[in-house]
């Protein structure tokens, strides 16, 4: 076979990818921001997802039952937690497809496959799409939300697993991500957050929360959707949909992850992007320093929480 005929080819083949590259992104962008409405949700107390025992459970139930700040912007307002709430349903189902043409599924399997291992912790867990995806050489998996209709949602899949052991693995908690306290410091080998920064109110601070909690060699895998550095019209075309978005999803898409990574002091070991800048998929390490700023933050806290007796400061019992 001739050079030429090779060449022409790989060219046909190279424009091809692009055009299927391009149409399904904008495939899966267009149905993004398409307006969805669910009906309310009971929440089923049956369930086994839990609070775990010294969590601020107040803060919680708050943060899933505000009423929604109508004045308010969809991508700074934090009662975009009732949008999960109300999303859970009917989650997998939209965007099962746009995930499995966009190659995402086979972005969480190698994350996970290739770097996961022991002991995991995964915020913004949601539905439970990475269960399947955690090799044999993890021990147990925690999977925290802070939608319990979300959990409730990934617990249904665990239940329908044939392989008893492999149920064992997985136990499901209602959390939020900025404030794992309930956590002692260097508590996991792995923690895991796939599309999860762009719901939370503050992904810096979950960040150095999260290297709080993994241990020093341990690593935190992310893979993240944001605004791309190597095409400002998509950046652009992600600013102008934003607000629809997040008011439809409870997502902020077009957020800064470069800077989120650098501002949280996190160490990247490995960092791809991928359609079209869009999709970040990062190996880290906790960095040393952010970890003991953190637990000193904690210690000053306790200092200040009880007196003298070990009773808790009636201050304190007001701020919580």
């Amino acid at each position: 076979m001739s050079s030429s005929l090779l060449a022409r080819r790989a060219l046909v083949a190279s424009v091809g990818t692009s055009i299927f590259g391009v149409t399904a992104y904008f495939s899966y962008q267009l149905s993004s921001i398409s307006s969805s409405s669910t009906d309310d949700i009971d929440i089923d107390t049956s369930s086994e997802v839990r609070v775990p025992a010294g969590a601020n459970s107040h803060r919680l139930s708050s943060s899933l039952s505000s009423p929604v700040c109508k004045k308010c912007s969809n991508i700074s307002d934090p009662n975009r937690n009732e949008t999960f709430q109300k999303n859970a349903k009917m989650y997998d189902m939209e965007i099962s497809r746009e995930e499995a043409v966009m190659g995402v599924q086979l972005l969480r399997r190698a994350l996970l496959y290739f770097h996961s291992n022991g002991s995991v912790l995964e915020v913004a867990g949601g539905t439970g799409r990475n269960l399947e995806y955690y090799p044999s050489n993890v021990d147990k998996i925690v999977i925290t939300d802070i939608s319990d209709q979300m959990l409730l949602e990934g617990r249904k899949k665990v239940r329908n697993m044939k392989d008893e052991d492999e149920k064992k693995r997985f136990k499901f908690f209602v959390a939020d991500a900025q404030n794992m306290k309930y956590y002692g410091d260097d508590s996991f080998d792995t923690i895991v957050d796939t599309f999860g920064l762009c719901s939370f109110d503050d992904p810096v601070a979950v960040l150095k929360e999260l290297q709080r909690i993994c241990k020093p060699n341990g690593r935190i895998l992310l893979l993240e959707h944001g605004r791309s550095k190597t095409w400002n019209w998509l950046s652009n075309y992600l600013d102008k949909t934003a607000e629809r978005h997040a008011e439809n999803w409870g997502c902020v898409y077009n957020r800064d992850i470069d800077r989120i990574l650098k501002d949280s002091g996190i160490e990247i070991e490995k960092k791809d992007t991928y359609h079209f800048g869009t999709t970040y998929y990062a190996v880290c390490r906790p960095n040393i320093k952010v970890k003991m700023s953190k637990q000193e933050e904690m210690i000053i806290e306790e200092d200040f929480k009880e007196d003298s007796k070990g009773r808790t400061r009636w201050w304190w019992r007001l701020r919580n």
